[in-house]
């Protein structure tokens, strides 16, 4: 895991109506290694959907640069960026309705993905059972999505993200519309793609015990990353035989400020309030090579 796959350097997002600017992001950097499963969360409005689909391809930035793969996407085509989202990204929706097609059965929602590509129908089809089994949904190859549960359909929604076989796997709010018992599974399906394949996964989610059991949690607040959680150690060496309940009662990361370019760091409003910092101005001073700021 020593190669960026995905380099985001000073990315800019200014949506534009007739009334109104809104700043999604501000001057966000990021990277993020090949094969890491990583966790992306944030208030609403943050910024981290449009950062998801700005790494997807679906959308472009106003100003900086993102690399995946070593492609500059702002430089790409729109040509260039619709063979990068057949060939190089997985999407992975909240909604299954924009993940499946209602009209074909698990295995053909499948082998639709392969057919923009050349190759022997037999082939594809073996090769989309496999996918199915890999997602552990294999049962269910011949039922149409409204003969499946939500959580089987978002099992078929991965199988069909992993069809292209993408370098990155992007799931936004993947666990949002089910319960907690089918939250975990897909939880534990997600760790084990990444491991077994060294696949590179980012999911956007508001599911903290999602969060809690990936290796690295990246907070989005105001467009800029200002905080991220890395597991500790002891817990990422034995991440397979600890349950979500008991990851949710131990502190398994260790949380940082991000630095910005500029030397910048920001605070949360949960961390000036518990401070009692209530004014703009603060004082910042070295006390045994620690920095310490106060009212």
């Amino acid at each position: 895991m020593d190669r960026n796959i995905l380099t985001c350097d000073g990315l800019v997002k200014i949506y534009k109506t007739d009334e109104i600017e809104v700043l999604a992001l501000q001057g966000l950097d990021l990277e993020i290694k090949e094969g890491e499963l990583v966790a992306i969360i944030g208030k609403s409005g943050s910024g981290k959907s449009t950062l998801l689909n700005m790494i997807g391809g679906l959308d472009k930035p106003s100003a900086g640069r993102i690399y995946v793969d070593d492609n500059d996407l702002f430089a790409m085509t729109e040509a260039q960026l619709v063979d990068y989202r057949k060939k190089t990204v997985g999407f992975v929706w909240q909604n299954s309705g924009q993940n499946l097609f209602s009209f074909l059965t698990a295995v053909e929602n499948v082998e639709a993905l392969m057919n923009f590509e050349k190759g022997n129908a037999r082939e594809k089809r073996k090769r989309a059972l496999e996918l199915l089994k890999m997602t552990g949904i294999d049962h269910k190859a011949n039922s149409l999505p409204s003969q499946m549960s939500g959580g089987e359909q978002q099992r078929v929604a991965i199988a069909v993200a992993l069809a292209n076989n993408p370098k990155i796997l992007l799931a936004d709010e993947p666990t949002g519309a089910v319960d907690s018992k089918t939250s975990n599974m897909i939880q534990d399906l997600f760790r084990k793609l990444n491991k077994d394949l060294n696949l590179t996964i980012i999911i956007v989610t508001h599911d903290i015990s999602l969060a809690n059991k990936v290796s690295r949690v990246i907070m989005v607040s105001d467009g800029k990353i200002s905080t991220e959680k890395i597991m500790k150690e002891e817990y990422l060496h034995k991440l397979d035989e600890l349950t979500t309940e008991n990851l949710n009662k131990v502190e398994a990361h260790e949380e940082y400020s991000v630095m910005d370019k500029a030397r910048r760091v920001q605070l949360s409003q949960e961390m000036l309030e518990m401070a009692g910092i209530e004014s703009n101005k603060v004082k910042v001073t070295v006390e045994d090579g620690k920095i310490v700021i106060s009212r």
